[in-house]
């Protein structure tokens, strides 16, 4: 269970922050600014869920609370030790993005297929789930970046590629099922 007492600790005064092995990073470093990125979205996500209800609204906490197991995973480096840790870290695990696909699935049985690509926008809804799209791509090149150099969990990596999806899916159910999507017209402003 996380307790938190004091919120200010001054640990991070001069730039610097501990991950969750303990170990201290420069707070621009590639791990803390992917795990970053993760929380970023979490926000755009709870701003989505103003303008959500029901099934949406559950499927969006749903995100959220992945998205934090996400920053735990992408916080907590050295994949090939976790055997030795005192408290073992959380990891993501495939039927996290299982779940995601099965999501996905049942919405695009409602859409009808695309013969081009979405402008952001429609409703309220889909336009802050466009958004939460972008960001959670942003994230996605952020953990395979930081990949190149240390070890990530390829399942964090996954679920951040199929999100994305999640979210272009969920903006278009969001649309009245792409009723309301406006399509980009190539070259229509010549």
């Amino acid at each position: 269970m996380v307790v938190l007492n004091k919120i200010y600790t001054r640990t991070g005064d001069k730039g610097d922050t501990a991950l969750g092995n303990g170990d201290r990073v420069a707070k621009h470093s590639a791990r803390v600014t992917a795990y970053g990125t993760s929380d970023e979205l979490n926000a755009f996500v709870g701003v989505a869920r103003l303008e959500a209800s029901g099934e949406m609204d559950a499927a969006l906490t749903r995100i959220q609370n992945d998205l934090f197991d996400l920053g735990a995973d992408l916080c907590r480096p050295e994949m090939d030790k976790d055997g030795e840790s005192e408290y073992p870290p959380l990891r993501m695990v495939p039927s996290q993005v299982d779940r995601l696909e099965a999501e996905i699935d049942v919405m695009n049985k409602e859409l009808a297929p695309l013969r081009s690509f979405v402008l952001p926008g429609g409703s309220k809804l889909a336009a802050h789930l466009h958004v939460c799209r972008t960001v959670a791509r942003r994230a996605e090149r952020l953990a395979t970046e930081l990949a190149t150099e240390e070890d990530v969990n390829p399942a964090a990596v996954k679920y951040l590629n199929r999100l994305s999806d999640w979210f272009f899916v969920a903006s278009r159910a969001a649309n009245d099922n792409g009723d309301l999507d406006v399509l980009w017209v190539p070259g229509a402003n010549r």
